[in-house]
């Protein structure tokens, strides 16, 4: 019988795949030799390889392309990055190489913007979608965008009190979008979305507070976000065919609008069991709407997307060394990493998320159920399943090399949680960051973004 980790994966799932494949006995990453970068740099490390943003930006376009052509689609598709999932400048701008636009959700997003269009990232005919419940100084922001010239500044009213500020403050006429609050699935503890307005009071605010007003607002955008994400279930494309039939209603007293935005929700491979279909998934997507319109006998709107985690989640990993092994019974080994799970990958301790875990080196060896601990005192940093199996396996640590350990995919959210510097649980430092990119004459080139956190950092913020 068989029983190296190679054979594990092996009979296991399809494998090499696509980004992973093993090379004399050490893991490549997108054909990055792992091992090197870490000789070069050591552990713990966090690693971004930015050419992955935009392959999965033109691999969406290409998808949507095809939908479109497959259904005689008549509307337009936009690609917007949702700015929150990495507010990094090298993943923002490494997407906006790409011809996408952008998607905010805080008042200090509009800051970035300035900074973008500032360095000639963007322009004034750049998308510049803005989200999310908006206090004062976020509406203030984005008042301040439209007045100095931004044509395609879309603020998507989350509520129908958010008008009264752009009445205030901006001068000119300008777009509009609308959030619609979604029905939450069945075992959600509410009913409805504390996001966006209700969709049964859309069509009478419009009337009474768009239609006609100073010929001032254009509402061009009606705007859904699941929490679940794009899912081929009766939940999704109830809601979604929800925010169509509203299109429908509305674009046959408002003529100015034009555009569905679907949000953001595609799904990113957390496991090498991972099986989804983007390209069906979005030619059913652009039917859904087509056939509603073509009933409805009104235009097919535009189609807009905010893909974050999609965009930018498959360019990262973080990879660890195991510094000691503990047997604490009979039954559970545990590998102690060089780092922390609760401060690294804040997902795994807050909300259970598991990400794709690879050993980098030992493929050979054979493997062994292990629980994997982080170096704090807390009793919650720890992994001990994969996506795919209630339990993790990994070579024997053995002799020689340490065991080194990759956990892929990581790229959303994960430094927005757990706050990038900063201070850590017991004092934990932000490993040291790597970037893998292309220089000016398209070699790919590795190059530091920042050093381990220091401890001089830490106490400085603490007041020492």
């Amino acid at each position: 019988m068989n029983n190296t980790y190679f054979d594990l994966v092996d009979q296991t799932f399809n494998f090499p795949q696509e980004g992973f494949e093993v090379k004399d006995d050490y893991l490549q990453f997108n054909g990055l030799n792992l091992k090197a970068l870490i000789d070069k740099y050591g552990t713990p490390l966090k690693l971004s390889y930015l050419p992955k943003i935009g392959m999965q930006i033109n691999k969406a376009k290409q998808m949507f392309a095809n939908a479109f052509k497959k259904h005689k689609y008549e509307g337009e598709y936009f690609y917007c990055y949702c700015t929150k999932s990495s507010h990094f400048s090298f993943v923002v701008e490494e997407a906006l190489k790409h011809n996408i636009h952008l998607e905010t959700s805080y008042a200090y997003d509009i800051d970035i913007i300035k900074k973008l269009y500032a360095k000639k990232k963007i322009n004034k005919e750049t998308f510049i979608i803005c989200n999310g419940f908006k206090q004062k100084t976020y509406t203030k922001r984005i008042a301040g965008l439209i007045n100095s010239g931004f044509k395609n500044v879309i603020p998507v009213l989350d509520n129908v009190n958010e008008l009264d500020d752009y009445r205030k403050s901006v001068r000119a006429p300008f777009k509009l979008g609308i959030r619609v609050a979604a029905e939450e699935e069945p075992n959600f503890p509410f009913y409805t979305s504390r996001l966006g307005i209700r969709a049964k009071d859309i069509l009478e605010f419009y009337v009474d507070q768009i239609e006609g007003y100073e010929n001032k607002f254009q509402l061009k955008m009606l705007h859904i976000f699941l929490n679940k994400g794009i899912k081929d279930d009766i939940y999704y494309w109830s809601e979604l065919n929800k925010v169509i039939n509203l299109y429908c209603q509305l674009k046959k007293i408002c003529p100015e609008l034009d555009s569905i935005n679907i949000g953001g929700g595609f799904p990113i491979k957390h496991s090498l069991g991972f099986d989804y279909d983007y390209q069906f998934m979005i030619n059913e997507i652009v039917s859904n709407i087509k056939v509603a319109c073509k009933k409805a006998k009104v235009p097919m709107p535009n189609i807009y997307t905010e893909f974050g985690s999609y965009t930018v989640g498959e360019s990262m990993a973080h990879i660890y060394s195991v510094i000691a092994q503990k047997t604490q019974n009979d039954r559970e080994i545990w590998y102690m990493i060089d780092s922390s799970f609760i401060t690294t990958l804040p997902d795994t301790w807050g909300i259970g998320e598991r990400f794709l875990l690879l050993p980098i080196n030992k493929w050979d060896e054979e493997y062994q159920r292990v629980v994997l601990g982080g170096i704090t005192c807390d009793s919650h940093d720890y992994y001990d399943s994969e996506e795919h199996i209630n339990e993790v396996f990994l070579p024997k640590a053995g002799v020689g090399e340490p065991l080194y350990l990759g956990f892929f995919h990581t790229g959303a959210y994960q430094d927005q949680i757990s706050g990038y510097g900063g201070i850590k649980h017991c004092m934990i430092p932000s490993p040291k960051h790597i970037i893998v990119g292309h220089d000016k004459n398209g070699k790919l080139v590795d190059w530091v973004y920042a050093k381990e956190q220091s401890a001089q950092s830490m106490l400085k913020i603490l007041g020492y």
